[in-house]
């Protein structure tokens, strides 16, 4: 029997719900806080008391790291979320469940059951604060979710397995995906292993979907690498191509699929905002753009990674004065991580207004096109798709570049642009799009499934 693991806050019945399903399964109930105490000798608040917190996650990711991997239930410590390593540890080869409920009854059951406090604060503000803290890493835990806030265990037992049998999207939804599906231009093999996940006679209803969406998306290359990873990781996912011109089409197939993410690319990553329930309030709501959907327990948030992606890179470069080419999506990320870098930023752009428009959301500069010879930058961004199919034209002429620039194109298919090569021809210092598709897919992976991936490692895939 495949491992399943329950995670979530305190108080929302991992252990008595974990004991109902082992004797259901007949298989043994693992609690890692029980484990911890027993490694010890010692009780988690005496270790939290004279040791500090940082000592008990080091305990714990020991003992995380030798469950066994198959023919058990694990019911996990309310923090055991937040450490990638933890995670890496328990997707593999394992369904998670995330057990919530509301504020108020998770206060009474603590009550029943005091242990020390986390933080200084009283026990509801430090419920609230706490879960709002963990909130993105127990949605990244999550491969199915289940409110037990009026739920008995033994009735939250029945509901999980329940799901493990059936899985969220009945058949007739699957079908409806599969009929969208079919109207892309997903290749042949990839398209055959689609068929076979959402409506053959192998369905699995463990298995996930999830993918890029966009219109063009064809020529993106995530569906390679996330799917590279899912198989490294060993996690009961797959990742395709949602390519439709038609955004709403798009969103209804990934609810009704109970997909777990999107990759938002050209020309959605405004469009999507109105499609979802909340935006991160760090990045993605500055730059009012998304290209990252995490869906978890009915509500679908959208965040932003591009501006990593961008920054990451240049991160040697703060200060400098650098040219942002485009005004849309893209650019608006890449606008935020060089204003982030304390950059001296001039926004150009064909249609000068939405050039201005942009620039006077992040206090820059902006400027027609024609403006680029004057400026002399020391970096040039392309946040345009020109590059791309169907447009292979260089956003600059040869001429236009100088020896000193760095160049950095956010395209990355094909890997060598026309503007990486006329910028290496000059002898520029450039950087391709492939390293910001790294950057930000490695934190879109952080998203979805809350392991953090080593650069190398993306890279490889990829290159």
């Amino acid at each position: 029997m495949k491992r399943i693991v329950l995670t979530g806050f305190r108080g929302t019945g991992k252990t008595e719900i974990g004991k109902i399903l082992s004797s259901r399964l007949n298989v043994p109930f693992i609690d890692t806080d029980d484990l911890v105490e027993t490694k010890t000798g010692r009780s988690i608040p005496d270790i939290f008391h004279y040791d500090g917190e940082e000592r008990f996650r080091s305990i714990e990711r020991d003992v995380v790291a030798s469950l066994p991997l198959a023919d058990v239930i694990v019911g996990t410590g309310g923090g055991v979320v937040t450490d990638p390593e933890n995670m890496e540890h328990l997707r593999r080869d394992s369904t998670l469940v995330l057990l919530f409920a509301d504020l108020d009854t998770i206060e009474k059951r603590l009550l029943q059951k005091p242990r020390p406090p986390l933080t200084g604060l009283p026990l509801h503000e430090e419920i609230a604060a706490m879960m709002d803290r963990r909130r993105q890493n127990y949605y990244a835990s999550a491969d199915f979710c289940l409110d037990t806030s009026e739920t008995s265990p033994a009735l939250a037992g029945e509901r999980i397995l329940a799901l493990l049998k059936t899985g969220v999207p009945l058949e007739e939804q699957r079908k409806t995906a599969w009929a969208f599906f079919k109207t892309g231009r997903i290749p042949p093999i990839p398209l055959k292993k689609l068929e076979d996940i959402l409506v053959g006679t192998a369905h699995n209803p463990m298995t996930r979907i999830m993918g890029v969406a966009g219109y063009p998306c064809a020529h993106s290359l995530s569906p390679k690498l996330f799917n590279a990873l899912i198989d490294r990781y060993h996690l009961d996912y797959h990742y395709t191509w949602f390519e439709d011109p038609e955004l709403d089409e798009i969103m209804d197939v990934a609810r009704a699929i109970d997909a777990k993410g999107l990759s938002v690319t050209i020309p959605f990553k405004k469009d999507v905002i109105e499609y979802i329930d909340e935006i991160d309030e760090h990045a993605a709501q500055q730059i009012g753009a998304v290209n990252t959907v995490v869906f978890s327990c009915g509500t679908a948030i959208g965040y932003n990674t591009d501006w990593l992606g961008v920054r990451k890179p240049l991160v040697s470069m703060k200060g400098a004065k650098a040219v942002l080419l485009g005004a849309g999506g893209v650019a608006a990320g890449a606008a935020y991580a060089l204003i982030d870098l304390a950059m001296d930023v001039t926004i150009l752009n064909r249609t000068p207004k939405n050039a201005q428009i942009l620039a006077e959301r992040f206090g820059c500069r902006w400027g027609n096109w024609e403006d680029f010879d004057r400026i002399r930058p020391d970096l040039v961004v392309n946040a345009t798709p020109l590059g791309m199919q169907p447009d292979t034209r260089s956003p600059l002429r040869e001429d236009q570049l100088q020896k000193s620039m760095t160049v950095f194109d956010l395209v990355y298919t094909p890997p060598v642009t026309p503007l990486i090569e006329a910028a290496r021809a000059k002898g520029c210092n450039t950087i391709t799009g492939s390293d910001m598709f790294i950057e930000q897919a490695r934190e879109q992976f952080y998203l979805y499934f809350g392991i953090d991936v080593p650069v190398e490692n993306m890279r490889e895939l990829i290159l």
